[in-house]
């Protein structure tokens, strides 16, 4: 009972934060909540900031709104006939219980039709166990929350993050059919695909081209629509720190084990392209390619004098994972960029 009480109020001081007043476009039929589907997603993340005011529109269809919300970016948006979309997340033991479950459904769907806002992307990334009751009361948030956005926001959408692939990686069990056939779409995270390294403690590309696929071939081959997945890619890079690098240019890196693996993508950090793209014209070896990952890397040294070896996607390899969308006939493509 005192963990029902306590999730409650959480809500409830949720709203009295997030709640806008009134519509705050300067034409009040900007607050209307778009409700065209369409047959191709570009779907892309907002962070916070002002960078949404340098996408390309003409492609955007849906922002995830992960950053504070900004009524400009949702005025905005709509002129461009994009949709703006609410962040979910929450403790998958709080929604166990079918009245948590409720109440937090009902909160984010009128705090989407008090921002004006369009649909909700459920983003939980969390560990769960096959038939667990966690793993029963994810796919039900899922489905329950589609049901509700539906009716009571018409049009509206409603989305799941996913790992790039769904063999359990970082022991995120899902049931990703019934989930799947529960939502509008899947949005697949093909990045940080090194969370878990069972191999040499090496750097690595962070969404090696092979691997990537075989992620997306793994979800159709469960019999998933090719139609409810959308293809996410990284607009940033890892830089990880050199332990040694071999004459073949192999960088040793620190062991930080993760979910039971040896290393982890956890001892680099991530940074952005724009960044990368200014640091590689002075790093030590200009750009280079893999020809096993099938991306771009770069090494550089420190004020320290210790060796960097920085991988990341570029539009080269990004092209690359691109054709698999056509090839497939996907919903569509999106871009990520943390930073």
């Amino acid at each position: 009972m005192v963990r029902v009480i306590a999730f409650f109020i959480a809500l409830l001081s949720q709203v009295v934060v997030e709640v806008a007043v009134g519509c705050p476009c300067q034409e009040p039929d900007l607050c209307k909540q778009m409700t065209e589907i369409r047959d191709f997603e570009v779907f892309v993340f907002d962070v916070g900031g002002k960078k949404w005011k340098h996408y390309d529109w003409s492609q955007v269809t849906t922002v995830a709104t992960f950053g504070i919300y900004d009524p400009e970016l949702m005025c905005y948006a709509h002129s461009k006939g994009a949709r703006v979309v609410l962040k979910g997340d929450v403790p998958l033991r709080d929604i166990i219980d079918p009245l948590n479950r409720t109440a937090w459904i009902s909160q984010k769907v009128e705090l989407a039709k008090k921002q004006y806002m369009d649909g909700i992307n459920i983003d939980i990334e969390q560990q769960v166990d096959k038939f667990s009751p966690e793993y029963y009361a994810l796919t039900t948030l899922v489905k329950e929350s589609t049901e509700a956005f539906h009716r009571e926001i018409p049009g509206s959408q409603v989305t799941f993050d996913v790992a790039w692939s769904p063999n359990c990686i970082d022991r995120r069990c899902y049931d990703y059919v019934s989930i799947a056939e529960a939502c509008d779409f899947l949005f697949v995270m093909s990045y940080d695909e090194q969370s878990q390294i069972w191999g040499d403690c090496i750097a690595l590309a962070n969404a090696p081209y092979k691997q990537t696929l075989t992620g997306y071939d793994d979800y159709i081959k469960m019999n998933i629509d090719p139609k409810k997945l959308v293809m996410g890619v990284p607009w940033y890079g890892y830089d990880y720190i050199c332990l040694n690098i071999s004459q073949s240019g192999v960088c040793e890196i620190s062991k930080v084990p993760f979910q039971g693996a040896p290393c982890s993508d956890a001892v680099g950090h991530q940074v952005a392209y724009k960044a990368m793209m200014k640091q590689v014209n002075s790093s030590i070896t200009g750009r280079l390619w893999d020809d096993v990952q099938e991306a771009p890397y770069y090494n550089y040294k420190d004020s320290k004098n210790k060796i960097h070896q920085v991988w990341y996607d570029d539009p080269k390899s990004i092209s690359m994972k691109s054709e698999y969308v056509k090839k497939h006939g996907l919903r569509g493509t999106g871009l990520f960029q943390p930073l």
